[in-house]
């Protein structure tokens, strides 16, 4: 036999005790119910407060030693621009110095030949020398991180083509095939429907067509190659994504409920069986653009590391890439929250009586499953205890929900519905102390 008490921190709220069948599953609802909390999270926020201004500090020391080096930088400069202007005068008087030559005409034969051999030994001498400084440069670090930035371009715009092709095949062979079945007679699926599973994605292939012409454009004009103009064409456009992400997970529900048709599903596997779509099934190619803002950030983050600190596109890429972060984790807590929302939904949806707590959407679930709830027991006497309908004289199994801010009891019926506890269904998990007592006995 496993106990566990949940003592409360408010007053009118007794002590809760349960029981678990096998040890495994209390130290399991133990930890959970140690991870939910309040005050570890406040002492978690307090921890990278903490950081937050260690790294504030660190912050202000760099910008401070930076605008000292700046300051040197220019003091430098006014010394170089000094330093020439005192050069440009001293060969201006070495010019006037220098002794009038005579009419090279008058020159001896033995010296012009002895020009002409010294003219090519030099022009030898500044081959051979720009030869090694080639040679160098080629063999040289910066040479190299060259090469890999233009290599991570080109795969790019190969990544960038085979993408632009995936979008082609899911408007041409599915989205405008079902669109026009829509309209049909008997239409196997509603207009509505299809714009439940498409959504925007005609409006992203055109989006990337652009941008795939505007990256080919750049690669005929190599070596020079400009990229951040084109993410800043692309970057107020990608609110669609937005859209398409959160209603990914809508749109694949939509199309496993049209797939229940038979004319659909009949309908969707001759279009499957074309041989562009290489026996890829619709899914997948829905599941596509889910993963292009990450694969944009990691080239991202790959160009910048073979990008010179001085480039003259380095902080347009940092921009785009830090931009496409921000969306990118938007999009993530967006999945999230849905997902939860849902989960949440589910579960109220399941309780006869409903639960209002369970939509908050910062109500986030944990675990679930079942508990034996056991008498309270004060100095060896069982304390009469009323617990919903019943004075719990004796153990009772009850189904358990954890949230993040509340603790849900339930019992189940005869029927297999759930109904809240009448008294202590919902317990708040604000202000309460988990204790576990070590005393077997």
């Amino acid at each position: 036999q496993h106990y566990f008490t949940v003592l409360f921190g408010h007053e009118g709220q007794k002590p809760l005790e349960l029981r678990c069948e096998d040890e495994v599953d209390g130290d399991e609802w133990v930890e959970a119910i140690h991870q939910a909390s309040y005050s570890d999270i406040l002492i978690e926020r307090e921890v990278l407060m903490q950081k937050y201004i260690h790294l504030v500090q660190i912050v202000e020391t760099e910008k401070i030693a930076a605008n000292q080096l700046r300051h040197q930088l220019e003091d430098q400069d006014t010394e170089i621009e000094r330093l020439k202007s005192e050069i440009v005068a001293l060969n201006k008087t070495k010019e006037r110095m220098r002794p009038y030559q005579g009419n090279q005409e008058d020159e001896d034969p033995d010296i012009k030949k002895i020009k002409k051999v010294q003219s090519f030994m030099r022009g030898w001498l500044c081959r051979r020398k720009w030869k090694t400084i080639v040679q160098d440069y080629i063999c040289s670090p910066h040479a190299e991180s060259m090469r890999k930035r233009n290599q991570i371009v080109f795969n790019m715009v190969e990544a960038e083509s085979e993408y632009v092709h995936q979008l082609y095949i899911l408007v041409n062979c599915f989205l405008r095939p079902l669109r026009m079945a829509a309209s049909s007679k008997k239409p196997p699926i509603s207009h509505d429907d299809v714009s439940s599973i498409f959504l925007n994605s005609e409006t992203i292939m055109f989006l990337h067509e652009i941008f795939h012409q505007g990256l080919k454009a750049r690669i005929a004009n190599w070596p020079t190659l400009i990229l951040a103009d084109l993410f800043d064409i692309l970057l107020p456009m990608l609110n669609i994504y937005q859209e398409f992400v959160r209603n990914h997970q809508y749109s694949l529900q939509v199309l496993a409920n049209c797939k229940q048709n038979r004319d659909f599903d009949k309908l969707l596997k001759q279009y499957e069986a074309n041989p562009a779509c290489e026996g890829r099934m619709l899914e997948t190619f829905l599941t596509y653009p889910m993963f292009q803002i990450p694969r944009y950030i990691i080239t991202l983050h790959e160009l910048l590391a073979h990008t010179p600190h001085e480039h003259i596109e380095r902080k347009s890429l940092e921009f785009a890439k830090s931009k496409l972060e921000e969306l990118s984790r938007v999009m993530h807590d967006e999945v999230s929250d849905t997902e939860n929302i849902r989960k949440n939904l589910a579960i109220e949806r399941t309780i006869v009586e409903g639960c209002d707590i369970l939509l908050d959407t910062s109500q986030t679930f944990i675990r679930q499953g079942s508990l034996i709830q056991v008498p309270s027991v004060e100095r060896g006497k069982l304390s009469k205890v009323r617990l919903g309908s019943l004075s719990l004289k004796k153990e009772g199994e009850r189904q358990c929900f954890l949230f993040t801010k509340h603790f849900l009891i339930c019992t189940r019926s005869s029927g297999g519905k759930l109904h809240l506890l009448k008294t202590g269904g919902v317990l708040s998990l604000i202000e309460c102390t988990l204790i576990e007592e070590t005393d077997t006995s």
